[in-house]
């Protein structure tokens, strides 16, 4: 199956949620959003981005996952114009779910990442390396023993992972010869 195909049918934000979301989807997603507060250092990565990257998001609006999460690449796209983000509603795309199943079952969210010209570099999803050690950590109850970690420290390291992704997108396209003779860099 080809995914790019479907970037073209996938949604902007707003228009995802008119299509597919209820009053109670939008400002959940929108709280998160005002939650995201890059870094200096995080903001000049992002600035730093030169070539162009087409993120196609299978997401549910109701989902709890893509509300704490998706909301952090629509706050990197206005620092980073040269991501495109568009969402695509996981049961209004059956043929897209089945081809990002992980681990056999249906998650959201899961972003694939193309080239401007539509050649897919990577996927990611469902949930990110500290989400996971954190609901590791709650359920072994190891989780905040000590009171040191918080909350924001394990949405700051979302934020991190999610940009850590976008970054090594960005440096595979920034590195490949077929773009680097393409854009004469």
């Amino acid at each position: 199956m080809l995914l790019y195909s479907h970037f073209a049918d996938a949604l902007p934000y707003a228009d995802f949620f008119a299509k597919f979301g209820t009053s109670k989807d939008k400002p959940r997603w929108d709280v998160t959003k005002s939650l995201v507060t890059p870094t200096d250092a995080q903001t000049l990565t992002l600035k730093s981005f030169k070539r162009e990257t087409h993120i196609l998001v299978l997401a549910g609006a109701w989902c709890g996952d893509c509300a704490s999460q998706c909301p952090i690449l629509e706050k990197f796209a206005e620092l980073a114009p040269s991501l495109k983000v568009r969402y695509l509603d996981r049961d209004a795309y059956p043929d897209a779910q089945k081809e990002l199943q992980i681990n056999g079952g249906n998650r959201v969210p899961v972003a694939v990442f193309f080239s401007e010209d539509g050649q897919e570099v990577a996927r990611f999803g469902e949930r990110t390396l500290t989400a996971y050690r954190m609901l590791i950590q709650n359920l072994s109850g190891e989780s905040c023993g000590s009171g040191i970690v918080t909350a924001n420290a394990h949405f700051a390291g979302v934020v991190q992972d999610w940009l850590d992704q976008i970054e090594r997108v960005q440096a595979i396209l920034r590195l490949s010869p077929r773009l680097r003779r393409l854009h004469g860099d």
